[in-house]
């Protein structure tokens, strides 16, 4: 009799400690879904001033012994050459106006060729890639991959595609200490992205996956070749209608 006191009174000291920490928890997690659908709907009217990839390449600058160097300037969705944004769109996302953020054959594919033990891939659209560029960090674990897959749902949900295009050709890197398509078409062409020509663009686009290593300045013959298949995914996508 005295022992199964001793287990009910231990059983009830244990349930406001439980009831605590489910409060918290609970706080937390409605905190934390308030603030991110907030901070995701006033993106959708101002733009973004840095990101946390910006930041990063700064310390890592800063750790080399280089200077900070962050090169950008925002230009409105409309005063982007229509050939930049067919040109990404050919290069990342070829169905990005009719998803919702994520590309399921893509997916599946990326899955098949790193569970074959070959160069991991990823398979993320411009939405996805747009959602971590501005609310996270790079990486690739599995946290971030949610925390990714849950910002992509509210931008495609608060955002329109022009302003998810508009946002991720302005904050994307485009080669060392380089944001934007902007920055980028000063750099590399001494001229507006609203002058860009068709292979210009493409050009520019061949190396978005490896910004640090790939240049359009002295591009490889597999960004010659990169760019050839951008050109011809162009051709064949036709204008984008938003």
């Amino acid at each position: 009799m005295a022992k199964t006191r001793k287990t009910r009174t231990k059983s009830k000291a244990k349930h406001p400690l439980l009831k605590r920490i489910t409060d918290i928890a609970t706080k937390v997690f409605l905190y934390f879904l308030l603030v991110s659908v907030f901070w995701v709907i006033a993106l959708r009217f101002i733009n973004p001033p840095i990101t946390l990839l910006m930041v990063l390449r700064n310390v890592e600058r800063k750790a080399d012994g280089k200077p900070f160097k962050t090169e950008k300037k925002w230009v409105k969705f409309d005063d982007i050459s229509d050939n930049m944004k067919r040109a990404a769109v050919s290069a990342e996302d070829q169905l990005f106006l009719k998803h919702i953020g994520f590309d399921m054959k893509a997916i599946e594919k990326a899955f098949a060729s790193n569970a074959k033990g070959k160069k991991v891939k990823g398979g993320s659209t411009i939405s996805q890639q747009t959602a971590k560029n501005v609310f996270l960090w790079p990486g690739r674990s599995w946290i971030r991959k949610g925390f990714e897959a849950y910002f992509t749902l509210l931008i495609e949900l608060f955002w329109s595609k022009e302003r998810i295009l508009e946002v991720y050709l302005n904050v994307i890197e485009m080669g060392d200490g380089i944001y934007g398509a902007e920055a980028a078409s000063q750099e590399y062409y001494g001229k507006s992205c609203a002058k860009l020509t068709k292979k210009q663009a493409a050009l520019i686009a061949s190396c978005f996956p490896n910004p640090l290593r790939w240049t359009p300045k002295n591009a490889t013959p597999y960004i010659r070749h990169r760019q050839y298949l951008i050109l011809r995914n162009m051709n064949r996508l036709g204008p984008l209608d938003f």
